[in-house]
């Protein structure tokens, strides 16, 4: 018997932001310092998170620049 396991999502969240003096090269409007998280999960069970930090756009929701 074959039991196949698949990769079920990867989700990045945002926990807190503060604004940054500058603007989104995508858009041009003002950007954030975030908190992000990112939980991999296999078969519905969360199996690695890892915390970094991220400068995103506040209008578009683009990731300019990350710091892992």
């Amino acid at each position: 018997m074959v039991c196949f396991c698949f990769l079920v999502d990867q989700r990045s969240v945002v926990k807190k932001t503060k604004p940054v003096a500058g603007s989104c090269s995508r858009c041009g409007r003002s950007a954030h310092v975030a908190d992000m998280c990112t939980v991999t999960r296999f078969c519905y069970v969360p199996l690695y998170w890892k915390s970094w930090k991220a400068i995103v756009c506040s209008f578009c929701g683009a990731i300019l620049k990350s710091y892992r």
